[in-house]
């Protein structure tokens, strides 16, 4: 891995200066150093001005914008130009262009028509990369590499030949030979058995449901064929340059269908886009998700947020505008939470093009604006933090999550469609983020032996390795909480029999012998008063004790919530969907039980954070509501220089950065 190496945050976004007169170019940079910018990505979306026809390359544009950002102090993060192929490509070689399950082609027009399977994508690809690479390899300004942009986001999923051919040879690779294919399938069922390689396409639009396994075996060949352009692109600089490498994932906006947790070792550095949900008034919740589980990835290190917006976007139904200092709490949310850099899309907004009404660092309007003023503040907050840089974040509860257990619980013939893998995961962090308590978000093969905590929601697909880990967690000491239609099949989608919850049933003390999924808008209540929907189950206790159980619904008189006591541990079982004040009740008690702590006491709607570094640390609060907060913090404030002799005042809406006496918080 070659080292992240820099002083204090970074802070800029996206330029794009070929969309612009040159004439504007020096003015950007004078508008960067006023703002504080110390970093920009440039070239992501270049390759037809670079490459403008096969085989001739223009530098002279960017030559002249990468030798004025270094004039003026800017460093710059340099894309390989990959991210979308110029249309002569898809003229000459028509067979690059992606097709969807119903064989529709997806033409040029739009970014990323390009099938991740081609060859002759990926020859030409690589032939830009080797091109800037060689160029700039040695450019003052260039500090780190940027591979492609947002892989997957538009063309995930291909199902054209080419893609068929390879789906092929991935399965090969993977099962040897057809009779492991068969058995890991089960194409026994609805005469499916396969004789021949050349039977075996993607899961393409078919009469009925499509086998579940093939189905996922497709989502994991999809993700690979995606990381093997990353790491072939990864390859190519490796051998020209010396800069640190990364590329930009989507932790925490919807996007399933990228492995990241398999891909994070391909990168020197791990970044993330986020963009919030307009319409959702408790966004800066989904905020600290991704950021938490963007820091899981990373393996608890530092990571760089790559994108985020000082307002609105442009491609949500309704695009709101973000209010007065919400561009500060969202960006300084970040940090608290592991990003050692906080960058938007884009410098300057467009005038034209599909982004033209997202939000930007320069809006249409000019630097006289409430944003670039935002900007131009949060600037010199960053500049106040660098301290904060390499620091860690403080976590006692792992919450644990895979995308192939996200793939697997969403996949058709389910027993109830009202089942999504997101839905625990939001609810359980919901009530340990109002309950001031700092969760990473990790893989099942995490080393959990640093934790408290563990919860594990919706982990449908699950694998004995992990299993057993979990089991030697609570029996050394640990607290873990599983979620009902968890440990129910295997890796191949399998159903684990002898009755559910499949792999966790030792570890919980129940057996469940029949799910009852409730109809559509259906609730039950339960003995401790609480209410759920969605989601019973016939379950019988095995040596676990039971703490609540239904009063009404379809199984009244038979438990919901269970506690098993595991060698010096205890493993709770949630076996419906409980409403939010069971949750958070739910939660207090896990939290209590496990001895977890928040970071400090504070009011409801107040966010605090620790990150430290050795036996110094640095308290992140930020105040979501509308009334001040008072709390007690001893330390020196970073953004005002104030000092905090045992009481912290903080504004609504406001945010407060305190470097904590170092006496107070050990480790």
């Amino acid at each position: 891995m070659r080292q992240w190496h820099g002083n204090g945050i970074y802070f800029g976004g996206d330029y794009n200066p070929e969309q612009w007169p040159e004439q504007t170019w020096s003015e950007d940079v004078e508008l960067m150093r006023r703002a504080g910018v110390n970093l920009v990505s440039v070239g992501i979306f270049s390759w037809a001005l670079l490459e403008p026809t096969p085989g001739r390359f223009e530098f002279g544009w960017l030559d002249r914008v990468l030798d004025l950002l270094h004039s003026g102090g800017i460093q710059v993060d340099l894309a390989t130009a990959t991210a979308s192929p110029p249309p002569w490509l898809a003229r000459a070689h028509p067979e690059t262009l992606p097709r969807r399950a119903d064989g529709t082609i997806l033409w040029p027009g739009g970014r990323q028509a390009y099938c991740p399977s081609s060859p002759i994508f990926r020859e030409r690809s690589l032939e830009v990369v080797r091109a800037v690479a060689g160029r700039y390899a040695e450019h003052p300004a260039v500090v780190m590499w940027h591979i492609s942009n947002e892989l997957g986001c538009h063309n995930a999923h291909c199902y054209c030949d080419v893609s068929a051919e390879a789906f092929r040879g991935w399965l090969r690779e993977r099962y040897g030979d057809l009779d492991g294919l068969n058995d890991a399938w089960g194409t026994a069922f609805w005469s499916q058995h396969y004789g021949d390689w050349a039977e075996i396409n993607p899961p393409r639009t078919a009469p009925a449901f499509a086998n579940p396994t093939q189905q996922l075996d497709f989502l994991r060949f999809s993700s690979d064929e995606l990381r093997a352009q990353l790491r072939a692109e990864r390859e190519v600089l490796r051998t020209l340059v010396r800069q640190p490498i990364t590329t930009n994932f989507m932790i925490g906006m919807g996007v399933k269908h990228m492995d990241y947790q398999s891909w994070a070792d391909d990168v020197d550095l791990v970044s993330n886009d986020h963009y919030l949900t307009a319409a959702d008034p408790q966004a800066h919740l989904g905020l600290a998700l991704a950021a938490d589980h963007t820091r899981g990835v990373a393996g608890g290190d530092p990571w760089l947020l790559m994108e985020h917006s000082t307002s609105a976007v442009q491609w949500q139904p309704r695009n709101v505008a973000k209010l007065p200092g919400q561009l500060r709490r969202n960006s300084l949310a970040h940090v608290a939470r592991g990003a050692d850099g906080v960058l938007f899309f884009q410098w300057r907004a467009s005038r034209s093009g599909a982004e033209k009404f997202h939000s930007a660092l320069v809006p249409h309007a000019g630097p006289d604006t409430k944003v670039f003023r935002e900007v131009c503040q949060l600037g010199a907050d960053l500049k106040a933090l660098a301290e904060v840089r390499g620091s860690r974040v403080d976590a006692d509860v792992a919450i644990l999550f895979d995308w192939e257990a996200w793939w697997g619980v969403e996949l058709d013939s389910h027993p109830s469609v009202d089942v999504r893998y997101a839905d625990r995961l939001n609810a359980l962090y919901g009530a340990l983020w109002r309950a001031g308590v700092t969760a990473d978000v990790v893989h099942p093969s995490a080393d959990l032996s640093g934790y408290r905590l563990v919860l594990a929601p919706t982990l449908y697909l699950v694998r004995d390795a992990d299993v057993a880990a979990l089991h030697r967690y609570v029996e050394g000491g640990g607290t873990a909480a599983v979620t009902y239609f968890s440990g129910i099949v295997d890796e191949n989608d399998h159903i684990r029999l002898g009755g559910y919850p499949g792999a966790f049933r030792e570890l919980l003390g129940v057996r469940t012998e029949e799910f009852f999924p409730l109809r559509e808008g259906e609730q039950v209540r339960l003995d401790d008063g609480s209410t759920a929907d969605v989601w019973t189950e016939w379950l019988h206790p095995d040596g676990a004790e039971v703490l609540a159980s239904y009063t009404d619904g379809p199984l009244p008189g038979v438990p919901a919530l269970t506690r098993h006591r595991v060698g010096d541990g205890a493993a709770w079982y949630v076996g419906t969907r409980l409403d939010e004040a069971a949750t958070d009740r739910l939660v207090a008690r896990l939290v209590g039980e496990a001895g977890v702590r928040p970071a400090a006491p504070a009011p409801s709607g107040v966010e605090v954070v620790r990150r430290r570094d050795g036996d110094q640390s640095w308290l992140f609060v930020i105040n979501h509501t509308e009334a001040e907060a008072r709390l007690p913090v001893t330390g020196t404030e970073l953004l005002t220089g104030a000092r905090c002799s045992g009481e912290l005042t903080l504004p609504a809406g406001a945010v407060a950065v305190v470097r904590e006496d170092r006496t107070d918080h050990p480790a």
